[in-house]
């Protein structure tokens, strides 16, 4: 009787015990929901930026996955991953009790095949968020839930896709995939039986197995041809069709993208363009975006090539120089130079801002012309010139007078009076629109629009901004805003193609008649040393107060470039041996440097003609005059096709300090404007584009 009580009780015991453990285990699964989202990395796809070409990598950001569709992975390779991670996949519930028994037999014995995880616990584990990758009951608990819960609410082909595209291989690489690309130089779809299944020997060991050498080369072996045996095995591989498997040649491994040169630069710009559209952070490291820019490579060399190859070595390091090139027709920033990142964060093409010089009289000249003035009409080149608003006379270099001169010579020879005559005459607002209009941000006119030097480049602007600016005039008096990414499409999506904004800045006769001004500049006058002998060019000249920067801005119809050197001290730009500086001088044939590449076995094009050649209508054509009027006495260099004499110049103009990204890690001092601090000053006469010497050739 006693023993019966005994076994009575135990009995009692034991259901009470079932069925406190059925209890707790539907409050647990009660408690245990899936999560509803994932893990950042376990689906985070890095992007991958192109240059222009659609196929170059630039760049590479974030985690290297590329996810793919079940169907894409050949029918071997997922045999592969399930002979070696988990065999009983299609037949057990998310969960193995043999699987976990036979790991724990694997590790006793040393061959370890298979892991005590299913396929499904490993992708819970990884997928999921709200799980730690600590070894704990508790945890190890709440897998085995979730397993059981993901199993019945989800396909076993979902969970075998979302672990091909989540697992680590090893070497970079997450997702079978990015590991096809990584081991063998293919796509996934393209590997073959023995390839598939050194990849599923890898999940095992992906840091041992990366690179396998000496002893690591005969595990690796080892490994392989223990998934090749399951495989035959699990019957996915015949008896021959195994033994006529024969271990794989591996790709060597890449090393890890790193950005050289102007690299750096190009992504900084990309990234900003993108978070501009739309993108944000996460998008662009994560959300495995394929970005087409619109740099160029071989232009891009072309850019560094002509700086570096153009400059002496006396140039001192604090001289900095930026190169944009911008394709007049879409608006596409095809090349720059930045400078070198090595000795500065900010690059002098986007982010530095230095007066613009002289660069900014054609803005003055396609506003007057835009209004109802010509290329004829005269103004007053006599020094020094009064005005109203400015505190002080305003002087052209060396003193000189020009009596009253059509708007050619006024470009030609960069006369300071002539362009704050014009400027008063046409408006000063609408000279201001007109640079706005051609991509000069207002916050850095707004503040200088209202002095009477405004014409004469007291503003300061990028290279980018002036290129883009200039490219107005190569366009029919269009700006196609300017912009380094061409197309963007995320994964299994249709690309989107960037669409610039297209403004009308000017006539297209008027863009004609300012091009046809700027083409006497290299032609005859402080530009000479840009000339291409091979085909048109039209540009302008630059240089401010003491050359603390100095400019050449040209375009032929198919590209506008901006050269622009300055120091980040503000102080004139001097090369020992070489002399201070000037726009028709080092920045002109830095210019010609590269245009001399960029237009090699291009077409050439011609600019359209002028309204009226500078002398009004009833004069005709320049091969059709009997006569040519003069200006007076006082003009020199009043004829657009005349040869300059040896003291053609051009003045400079000064109002506010130059304002550029520093050597130092310091952003420039700007006020609420985004403008460089400090009171503008009243122009002074300085030295020329050529420093009182024949134009450089």
């Amino acid at each position: 009787m006693r023993k019966r009580r005994i076994l009575r009780r135990l009995l009692i015991v034991f259901g009470a015990g079932i069925v406190l453990a059925i209890g707790l285990f539907a409050v647990a699964w009660a408690m245990t929901p899936i999560p509803d989202s994932t893990q950042k990395d376990a689906t985070a796809q890095g992007s991958v930026i192109y240059y222009r070409d659609g196929k170059t990598v630039l760049a590479k950001k974030g985690i290297d996955r590329r996810t793919v569709p079940l169907d894409k992975v050949p029918q071997h390779v997922r045999d592969a991953v399930i002979a070696a991670e988990n065999r009983s996949f299609y037949e057990d519930g998310g969960v193995s009790v043999k699987g976990t028994a036979r790991a724990v037999w694997s590790t006793v014995s040393g061959q370890q095949l298979q892991g005590g995880s299913t396929i499904t616990q490993q992708l819970v584990r990884n997928y999921y968020s709200g799980l730690s990758q600590e070894r704990s009951i508790a945890r190890k608990f709440k897998e085995i839930m979730i397993s059981i819960k993901v199993d019945q609410s989800k396909s076993k082909d979902w969970v075998l896709e979302q672990y091909l595209n989540t697992i680590y291989f090893g070497r970079g690489a997450n997702g079978v995939q990015a590991a096809a690309q990584a081991y063998f130089g293919k796509n996934v779809e393209k590997l073959s039986v023995a390839e598939g299944a050194y990849l599923a020997a890898v999940i095992q060991q992906p840091s041992r197995f990366a690179d396998p050498k000496g002893a690591d080369l005969d595990a690796a072996k080892a490994r392989w041809q223990a998934v090749i045996d399951a495989m035959r095995q699990t019957g996915s591989l015949t008896a021959e069709q195994a033994a006529a498997q024969t271990f794989p040649a591996l790709k060597a491994p890449k090393r890890p993208f790193e950005l050289k040169g102007q690299a750096q630069y190009m992504l900084d710009q990309v990234t900003a363009e993108l978070n501009r559209r739309g993108y944000t952070d996460e998008d662009i490291n994560g959300g495995g975006l394929r970005v087409v820019t619109t740099f160029d490579k071989k232009l891009m060399t072309a850019a560094e090539n002509a700086v570096k190859n153009t400059l002496p070595e006396a140039t001192p390091k604090k001289v900095r120089t930026g190169l944009a090139a911008v394709d007049p027709v879409t608006g596409e920033v095809v090349a720059f130079y930045g400078g070198r990142p090595d000795r500065s964060e900010y690059d002098n093409a986007f982010s530095a801002k230095v007066m613009a010089g002289s660069t900014f009289k054609p803005y003055t000249l396609a506003a007057a012309l835009n209004n109802g003035f010509e290329l004829s009409t005269r103004v007053n080149g006599n020094s020094p010139m009064r005005v109203a608003s400015a505190a002080k006379p305003i002087p052209n270099d060396s003193d000189r007078s020009y009596g009253e001169i059509n708007l050619i010579s006024a470009t030609q020879n960069s006369v300071n009076t002539a362009f704050v005559d014009l400027g008063q005459k046409v408006g000063l607002d609408k000279v201001a629109a007109t640079a706005e209009a051609a991509g000069i941000p207002e916050a850095q006119l707004k503040q200088h629009e209202s002095a009477a030097t405004f014409p004469l480049g007291v503003a300061s602007v990028s290279a980018v901004q002036n290129a883009s600016g200039f490219s107005t005039f190569a366009n029919g008096g269009v700006h196609m805003e300017a912009h380094v990414v061409k197309s963007v499409a995320r994964p299994n999506s249709k690309k989107v193609v960037v669409d610039p904004t297209s403004t009308q800045v000017v006539s297209e006769q008027a863009a004609a008649d300012t091009t046809y001004a700027m083409q006497q500049v290299v032609k005859y006058g402080t530009g000479t040393a840009a000339r291409l002998y091979d085909r048109p060019v039209a540009g302008k000249t630059g240089t401010t107060d003491s050359s603390k920067a100095v400019w050449f801005n040209g375009f032929t119809p198919q590209l506008a470039v901006a050269v622009d050197m300055f120091r980040d001290d503000n102080k004139p730009v001097e090369i020992p041996g070489y002399g201070v500086q000037f726009g028709g001088q080092l920045p002109a044939q830095v210019w010609r440097a590269f245009m001399t590449e960029a237009m090699a076995n291009k077409p050439v094009m011609e600019f359209p003609e002028p309204s009226d050649y500078g002398y009004g209508s009833e004069w005709g054509r320049p091969d059709e005059r009997q006569d040519t009027p003069q200006d007076t006495p006082q003009t020199q260099q009043s004829d657009p096709w005349a040869t300059p004499t040896p003291d053609a110049s051009e003045p400079s103009v000064t109002e506010a300090p130059t304002t550029q990204e520093p050597e130092t890690q310091d952003p420039p001092q700007q006020n609420d404007t985004g403008q460089p601090t400090g009171d503008p000053a009243v122009p002074t006469a300085g030295p020329d584009d050529t420093g009182g010497r024949s134009p450089a050739g």
